[in-house]
Order: C-alpha cells, then structure tokens, then sequence
C-alpha cells in the first residue's frame, strides 16, 4: 500500500555520524587528513606504475586500476559529507543522493571483482608460473578488466532504477553520512519488495561468489607452497602475493564486520560509524600495505623524487652562482 504521507522527493537530510554539531566540526580535519592522504598515496601508486616498465606487468596492472577505484570510492561520500560539515548543511538533493549511490555502489563492487582477479593473478604466477605470460597475456587481462566494469555498472544503474520507481514519504532523514542504499529504501512509502529481493540476490552473486573465487585461489596457492622444498621458495613464493592477501582481508573483513555491527545493533548509527573502516580507512591503507612489503615499487616511487630533488638541488646551485 501506498504511505498516506507522500510528497514529491527534492532533497534528503544526512545527519552524519553524530547528533552533536560540535563533533561534528571535530570530525572535518581528520576526515580530509584521510582523504588526502588516500587520493596522493593511490595516485603515487599509479604514477610509480605508469612511469616504471618493470611494473609493466598482469599484477600491477590490475593494482593501479584498483588504486584508480579506491580514489573514485572515497571520493563518492567523504568530499560531500566534508562540504556539509563546513557549509553546516545537511542537505543532499535527490539527484545527488541518486548519483552518489550510484558510484558507490560501482566502486565498491569493481574494489571486489578487481581483489578476486588479483587473486586468479597470483594463482597463475604461483601455480603455473611456466605458463604465466601466455595465461595473463594483455588482451586476456583486459578482457577481465572490461567485465569487470560491466558488471559493476549494471549492478549499480539496476538498484539505481529500481529507486526511482520509489514514493518517499516527508521523514527524509537518512541516519549516515552518505546516501546509503538501504537507508533510502527504508525511507520508501511504497513496496519496496522488488529493491530488497534485487540487494539480497546481488548480495549474494557479487559479494559470495567473488569471495568464493578469492578463497578457492589461495587455497590452490597454499597447496602449492607447501609442495616446495626449500624454505627460501616457500618465502618468495608467499612474499608475492603476502601484500594482496592482506588487501583482501582487510577490505572483506571491514565489510563483514560492518554487516555484523548493522545487524546486532539496533541504532544504524553504529552501521555508519562501522562503515568508516570500508569506505575510508581501508582505501587509505592499501597503497602502503602494497607500497611499504614491495621493493619494486618503492624503487619506482623513489626514482621521481631522486630525480627531482636533484633537479632542484642544481637549480639552487645554478642560482647562487648567477
């Protein structure tokens, strides 16, 4: 049945984090501290792979594209929920609101296919390692890649159409700090039956089954490390894919632990504090999680800022002479 308090949906109200406007306020310095840090640390990222042929391989190729997700992640919630706290507004209209669900969703599901092609990555190269070249050859990889974005975008535009078949009634409070999915829903007068059966079944085919090809690769890989004699190839074997078995687990673990605090937790504003972890932090920590374990790309990192601080230190020296 349709609500009886129905009006035309122009805008919605984010009420952030916290009830306290003071807190509030506390929170803008360390979220653009944040935000800063994961836009330069990802962009170094992709600079560093770019610039360096050595890193002109499968795996950096498909790091520097979640790198590029990670940006365009972060940057779907923490820029608005930033202009809110200054502005002290805490309006989002509803094509805003319909646009940053959107790319969330997009970026988020890419972040997950992106992690388990990663995974199938490491599979070839510690499995297989003979026929590496000829498996991940570039038309293959970007094959994987431009699957990859399709079916991120279609999921997103699919929940995206499906809201606006919607009628929202007047209370348009949305308890987070960004347009999440089911708290618009939950906001809906009408049947929201469709959008909720639509969320659990994508749940399931975008978030287990890129999970399940995630674990079914390591356990392949695991089975194959153990197989080496030497202690020394058990290292180097594990050393290469150490850095993304981090990135998966702490990526699907925040995830989970959101799910978890959303669903013993009565008040959705501990969903929002919880999503933090996800939708901030995470992005943050993976450029140094790849950057600070991998040697090459600490060398391609430290060639452009060598190279540049010696360009500026004889720069200085040509100036004093003149």
């Amino acid at each position: 049945m349709e609500g009886g308090n129905q009006t035309r949906v122009t805008e919605f109200i984010l009420l952030g984090l916290s009830d306290e406007g003071e807190l509030q306020s506390l929170l803008f310095w360390p979220f653009l501290s944040m935000y800063l840090v994961t836009f330069t640390g990802n962009l170094l990222m992709i600079l560093a792979i770019i610039t360096d042929s050595r890193l002109h391989t499968p795996m950096y190729f498909f790091f520097s594209n979640l790198c590029f997700s990670d940006i365009c992640f972060t940057s779907t919630t923490v820029p608005k929920m930033l202009l809110n706290i200054q502005t002290q507004s805490k309006v989002i209209t509803y094509e805003g609101c319909l646009s940053q669900m959107y790319f969330f969703m997009l970026f988020g599901v890419l972040d997950t296919f992106l992690l388990t092609v990663m995974a199938y990555d490491r599979f070839v190269a510690i499995c297989h390692p003979l026929h590496y070249m000829v498996i991940m050859n570039p038309k293959f990889c970007g094959i994987l890649l431009l699957v990859s974005w399709v079916l991120s975008i279609f999921n997103a535009l699919l929940h995206d159409l499906l809201i606006l078949r919607l009628s929202f009634c007047t209370d348009l409070e949305i308890l987070h700090f960004f347009c999440e999915l089911n708290q618009v829903i939950q906001l809906a007068c009408s049947d929201t039956f469709l959008n909720d059966l639509m969320i659990y079944l994508t749940s399931g085919l975008l978030g287990v089954v890129p999970l399940t090809g995630i674990l079914s690769s390591y356990s392949r890989i695991v089975t194959s490390i153990l197989r080496i004699s030497s202690v020394r190839g058990k290292y180097k074997a594990f050393s290469t894919c150490g850095s993304h078995l981090l990135v998966v687990s702490l990526f699907y673990g925040t995830c989970l632990g959101v799910y978890l605090s959303s669903a013993a937790a009565q008040n959705s504003r501990t969903s929002a504090i919880a999503s933090v972890m996800y939708t901030v932090v995470t992005p943050m920590l993976n450029p140094f999680i790849y950057g600070l374990r991998n040697r090459d790309i600490k060398q391609a990192l430290g060639k452009p800022f060598s190279r540049g601080t010696f360009s500026a230190y004889k720069l200085l020296c040509f100036r004093i002479k003149t």
